[in-house]
């Protein structure tokens, strides 16, 4: 279990030389010592290209390329071998990329099962209804490629959310979904979190994940 995550003066690569410059000048987050603490909503705001995907890969343990520290519970995650990183992914730490990675040829619900099956969180039935509380149970059966941004968003939400997890890592989740669709994945996205006492983390741009209650960081 991970209790809280803290950000240690922590800085894109890409970044480094630049601290006088915008974006970093202005960031909230960067080169700051920031705590995100397990049962709590965080809202990270950012412009397009100030780091926000790559803040949930240095977290996610995807990405390396970043000054400062990272750390779970005071352990810094540059400790972290290959068997560590994987029972933190399947017990702790959940994602969804911007990019969603889904495999096209597979099937809605292949796509979930490809990962619950790594988990064994939830049933099969389990999965229908969130897919029917989504507004795309019909399309379980339909591959992924056929699908619209939005509703392959969907589909990525509910992958996400078949697993364990203490914080869920949320890299512009409603941005190809209407307000009412947002509103309906929030109240997902939130029941689930408040079910397992998880921190949610979610950046955005501009079309904000519709969270209740949350901790707004400008990235």
């Amino acid at each position: 279990m991970i209790e809280r995550i803290t950000l240690a003066r922590t800085l894109p690569a890409v970044f480094a030389g630049c601290e006088k410059d915008a974006p970093v000048c202005f960031s909230e987050l960067w080169l700051h010592d920031v705590e995100l603490t397990r049962g709590q909503r965080y809202l990270i705001h950012a412009e397009s290209g100030t780091g926000k995907s790559s803040l949930c890969s240095f977290i996610y343990g995807n990405r390396r390329d970043y000054h400062g520290r990272i750390l779970f519970d005071g352990r810094d995650t540059r400790l972290l071998d290959i068997a560590g990183w994987c029972a933190l992914r399947r017990r702790s730490l959940a994602l969804l990329p911007q990019e969603m990675r889904l495999f096209p040829e597979l099937t809605v619900m292949e796509n979930i099962m490809l990962k619950n099956s790594l988990t064994d969180f939830r049933s099969e039935h389990e999965i229908a209804q969130m897919l029917d509380e989504l507004e795309i149970g019909a399309k379980a059966s339909s591959k992924a490629a056929i699908l619209s941004i939005g509703q392959q968003q969907r589909v990525a939400i509910v992958r996400a959310l078949c697993q364990p997890f203490d914080f869920l890592l949320l890299d512009e989740p409603v941005s190809h979904l209407d307000s009412r669709n947002n509103a309906a994945a929030a109240a997902m996205i939130e029941r689930e979190a408040a079910a397992q006492g998880a921190a949610i983390v979610a950046t955005s741009v501009g079309n904000h994940l519709a969270l209740t209650d949350y901790t707004l960081i400008k990235l």
